[in-house]
């Protein structure tokens, strides 16, 4: 693997603000002992023919004591820190020109907590890039373990061809304390410009699987082999919106996918082969066997599916089948109410935790939560911290589930934040053939109702209740099955119910709708009335 970041340190430097002491010792270079800045630009070039340097490396970033760096901020407002920079390019400059090849000179001086008194910290290389004053950023990279909390890594700007991502303290480019695998464990991003996808490989390629999710949005790292909790990482490559916009021929292109192993791994081989000339069966004919192994690539053959004819026991050879009943409710998402409307109740916040297995939780077991705060702010929260989020928005904190977050419909805006989707729906059976009663007081359907116990929504003085309590009324609505769909009746005056079509887009606000003119909801369509949005099938 090459080397795409020089790293070293720099010792018992007397004034890390001295450019001719970071720059060269005094005296010959081959008696010293410490090899300085000048030194190590010499031993590792950017490019040679034989033993001779051909190009050097033009971008270089020096980490000093973070307490000198900020002496110098209140003393001067950093001009010996600007002063370092320019006379480094100077001197670089002077002692390098013919290893340029009319590439700008960059410098950059930051801080760090992690030297001591004399050390100053030297990075340069392949990967190794300082934007021009009036570059804009291309994309914006941030990693996450749970699709919920992302950490901003670093920019990529459009002249920047490699990008080096590692644990804290590592030779990589941009080192982040947030990185789950080893010291040993790098991530390389190529850029090849606005109007190409950037290319992301992991190192070793035989330690790692990395795959481009494309309706998420994001590459999923794994390690190898993949075993059920083993490490996961999520890298998000972001256009940034200052970016220049896309040709139109590339305005659509997405990282590739990854191909299939062959041509005939991606198509299903049929079970049973004919031979057009002789009519045999390949499978029950010998003969056929020889000829199917000596059968040209482009052959001719037709597949015929095998006949199955399970033969039926003699006390079911005259049974009768009923159908059962398919009428089913079905808690497909929670609807998010904006706590602002109860602030007078003392209502504060609502958090919603969910287990591994996507269904909610106690705190302890949640692996990520989803909190509405009293001015209405969206958050998702996980043992990586606490984000704010908007919708709409899928997370992903473990592998085979996802949650999506989708924007209240706009007649639904006054009253909700968002829609929560539920990745495993709750179902029950909607008895047929009677009118039931739906609200916090009713028995029916009782086991949708998640959102009852008295611990989701918090109040002033740590008191905790229930949801319900915010939207639902005791006695909400009554349904009724019918051949047509459900009907629907208010029971309470105060009680919002809107209509949602199978796709949970925004159909009608139930205004009037009585048990004697009910509201004829049709079948797959879903019902929304307080915190629950439910599905009616019939």
């Amino acid at each position: 693997m090459p080397v795409y970041v020089q790293h070293e340190i720099l010792r018992r430097i007397p004034d890390v603000f001295n450019a001719e002491a970071l720059w060269q010792a005094p005296g010959l270079s081959l008696f010293s002992r410490r090899p300085l800045l000048r030194d190590l630009l010499e031993r590792s070039p950017r490019e040679h023919r034989g033993r001779a340097a051909t190009r050097c490396f033009s971008h270089i970033t020096l980490a000093l004591p973070q307490e000198e760096v900020d002496d110098d901020y209140h003393l001067s407002r950093g001009a010996r820190a600007r002063d370092l920079a320019q006379s480094l390019t100077s001197l670089h400059q002077k002692d390098f020109a013919d290893l340029l090849g009319g590439e700008q000179v960059r410098y950059d001086v930051i801080g760090t907590d992690t030297l001591g008194a004399g050390e100053v910290e030297v990075r340069f290389g392949h990967a190794v890039y300082l934007p021009a004053p009036d570059e804009k950023v291309l994309y914006n990279v941030s990693l996450s373990r749970d699709s919920a909390v992302w950490h901003p890594v670093c920019p990529i700007y459009p002249a920047q061809r490699l990008v080096l991502l590692g644990a804290a303290g590592s030779d990589a480019s941009h080192p982040s304390a947030h990185w789950p695998f080893g010291p040993d464990a790098t991530l390389l991003i190529l850029n090849d410009g606005a109007d190409t996808p950037p290319v992301v490989q992991m190192r070793p390629k035989e330690g790692y699987s990395c795959s481009y999710d494309a309706r998420s949005g994001y590459y999923v790292i794994r390690t190898l082999p993949e075993v059920a909790g083993g490490t996961r990482l999520l890298l998000k490559v972001s256009r940034s919106a200052s970016a220049p916009a896309r040709s139109h021929a590339a305005g659509a292109a997405l990282p590739p996918a990854s191909a299939p192993a062959s041509a005939s791994a991606a198509q299903p081989r049929p079970a049973v082969w004919q031979d057009r000339q002789n009519g045999l069966s390949m499978r029950d004919s010998d003969a056929g066997s020889v000829k199917a192994q000596h059968r040209p690539v482009n052959a001719d053959v037709t597949a015929i599916p095998v006949q199955h004819k399970p033969e039926l026991a003699s006390s079911e050879g005259d049974a009768t089948y009923a159908p059962t009943s398919a009428q089913r409710v079905s808690l497909v998402a929670l609807a998010l109410p904006r706590l602002s409307r109860y602030r007078e109740t003392g209502t504060q916040a609502l958090a919603l935790p969910f287990n591994r297995k996507m269904a909610l939780a106690p705190s302890a077991d949640a692996v990520i939560s989803f909190i509405v705060n009293s001015n209405d702010e969206l958050y998702a929260a996980s043992a990586e911290g606490r984000e704010r989020i908007s919708a709409p928005a899928t997370f992903a904190p473990v592998d085979g589930t996802s949650i999506a977050l989708l924007p209240a419909p706009a007649a639904m805006a006054e009253r909700y934040c968002a829609l929560l989707g539920l990745a495993r729906p709750l179902s029950a059976a909607a008895p047929a053939g009677a009118r039931f009663n739906f609200g916090r007081n009713s028995a029916v359907l009782a086991g949708l109702r998640i959102l009852g116990e008295a611990r989701f929504l918090q109040r002033a003085g740590g008191a905790c209740a229930g949801v319900e309590r915010i939207g639902l009324s005791r006695d909400a609505f009554s349904f009724e099955a019918t051949p047509r769909g459900f009907l629907i009746g208010r029971l309470s005056t105060t009680q919002a119910l809107y209509h949602l079509d199978d796709k949970l887009a925004w159909v009608a606000n139930i205004e009037s709708a009585s048990t004697d003119a009910p509201y004829l909801l049709p079948r797959g369509h879903h019902l929304v009335a307080g915190p629950y949005v439910l599905r009616f099938d019939a």
